[in-house]
């Protein structure tokens, strides 16, 4: 599709002006999984599109040309539009440019193996229209993208989600992407997570002042700093709601694949070929905190109770 193609595009009231140069591109169910609400910056001297959506794709394009599009890290749908906008630079941290670059180094990302790995690559390709980017640039913490007149984009790392997840920090504007704030809380269950990172991420953007705070999921445009610091609470709470199961649980001793098999993360009917894996790496790193702390202990190689 040629750049003409994808521009020009109207999207009505799904596009929601936050600021004259900033507008939300509401996915589909307000950027419900699989969708997302995508963040279009216009400059004076170029014009930039943040995580572009499976409703992008879907719509064909977005209202003006793009000269960049920012992932604000590696996973499948906030980047399913990468490929519709071939001529666009593609920016992404550094840490999570493997999973730009090629299929396999998305793989890597989530840690999938075996039937798993193999059903959600073609999940990636029908679905998420996944387009491998060899030419992506890396970016670091502080790095700031001048869109020219006065309109300015920081990145701002936060790991945890993946290795190399960021938000963007604009005038009045914060891009949050999958610090969602959603009541199902944190989700840390691929390889490239990390539970103590998150923990600090959301400690670090709970700091942050802005007008408009933005989600790619679900909650979307988030007005004024008490509501956000609220939520940001709510979410972050979830954490230590999930580790008090885990423990109630562990009053009798169980191993990682009967945690697994109990569910902490997902909803028993909720089949997608990562679940299980996410449980399992969701499980271990709980486990391994409570280890830590003298919540549990090992009674026998690869079960633990709680003491």
């Amino acid at each position: 599709m040629t750049e003409q193609a994808t521009t020009g595009i109207a999207w009505g009231a799904d596009e929601r002006r936050l600021t004259p140069s900033i507008s939300v591109l509401v996915g589909d169910a307000n950027g419900a999984y699989p969708s997302g609400n995508s963040l279009l910056v216009r400059g004076a001297g170029e014009s930039v599109l943040i995580d572009p959506s499976v409703t992008v794709v879907a719509r064909g394009g977005v209202p003006v040309p793009v000269d960049a599009v920012v992932n604000s890290h590696s996973h499948e749908d906030h980047m399913a539009g990468n490929g519709l906008f071939p001529h666009a630079r593609l920016h992404i941290h550094d840490a999570d440019l493997p999973g730009a670059v090629s299929m396999d180094g998305l793989m890597e990302v989530y840690g999938l193996e075996g039937s798993a790995r193999d059903e959600f690559e073609q999940v990636l390709l029908d679905e998420f229209h996944y387009t491998p980017r060899a030419d992506a640039e890396g970016f670091t913490d502080g790095h700031v993208f001048d869109l020219g007149g006065g309109v300015t984009m920081e990145a701002v790392h936060l790991p945890g989600h993946t290795r190399g997840h960021s938000g963007f920090r604009m005038d009045g504007v914060f891009f949050l992407s999958d610090i969602d704030l959603t009541g199902f809380g944190p989700y840390y269950g691929d390889v490239w997570s990390d539970l103590e990172d998150f923990e600090e991420s959301l400690a670090k953007v709970r700091d942050e002042e802005a007008d408009h705070y933005v989600t790619f999921h679900h909650k979307g445009v988030i007005e004024g700093r008490d509501t956000f610091v609220e939520m940001v609470d709510a979410f972050t709470a979830v954490i230590g709601r999930r580790h008090a199961a885990m423990l109630e649980f562990l009053r009798e001793p169980h191993t990682i694949d009967e945690m697994r098999a109990h569910r902490f993360i997902y909803r028993p009917h909720v089949q997608m070929p990562f679940v299980e894996s996410v449980e399992r790496r969701s499980a271990e790193m709980h486990v391994a905190r409570m280890l830590r702390r003298g919540e549990a202990v090992e009674v026998d190689p690869g079960r633990y109770r709680a003491v």
